[in-house]
């Protein structure tokens, strides 16, 4: 009988990798502890990043988007898990959809091209029962309006104008101020219900 090391199976990886990922806290601890070496801490959080969000489980992208999120705002690039991102934004459980509509409103914009997928889910939370999802939703709309966001989603904007959470209309009227500033053409159209509202 041979003696060693029994073979990893996928599913055990996803179990180890689960088991050992390291939370925003971590790395947050990791960074200011590497004072001297940080690009190298970071360079190896990264990999692990990447071979979170490569993996199945929603869980396991989403702390790794909330790591991605937070070293983002330490001036490393985010944009390349543009897609991961619309994966977690598209998640049902809010407490996911909150760290993807972060990690869009702070990477996604014109050039990047998956931005064109979000406009599906946009209009699936606008029409949330929650107010939170609908105002997630309109806060992260308000940050990454392109043109063609705003063009798509203008008559879907427009209606929350009169919703009965006054958390919904007042978010609505902010996303509506930066839809006008990116493409003044929705402004003819909706005049007329923005007045009355």
């Amino acid at each position: 009988m041979k003696s060693g090391k029994v073979p990893m199976t996928s599913a055990s990886k996803l179990g180890e990798l689960k088991f050992f990922q390291k939370s925003l806290t971590d790395v947050i601890k990791g960074v200011r502890s590497h004072k001297k070496d940080t690009s190298k801490y970071v360079s190896q959080i990264m990999k692990e990043i990447k071979e979170e969000l490569a993996g199945p489980d929603i869980n396991t992208k989403a702390i790794a988007l909330q790591k991605l999120t937070y070293l983002d705002q330490l001036g490393y690039d985010m944009t390349w898990a543009a897609f991961h991102i619309v994966e977690v934004m598209a998640s049902p459980k809010f407490s996911h959809k909150r760290i993807g509509y972060l990690a869009a409103a702070q990477a996604l914009d014109e050039s990047t091209d998956v931005t064109l997928l979000t406009t599906n889910l946009f209009k699936k939370d606008f029409n949330s029962s929650s107010p939170f999802e609908v105002g997630l939703a309109l806060s992260c709309l308000s940050m990454i309006a392109t043109p063609d966001l705003c063009h798509d989603l203008v008559s879907d904007v427009v209606p929350k104008l009169g919703a009965s959470s006054p958390y919904v209309r007042k978010k609505a009227v902010l996303t509506l101020y930066k839809i006008f500033l990116r493409y003044p053409d929705a402004l003819k159209p909706s005049f007329p219900v923005s007045k009355q509202s």
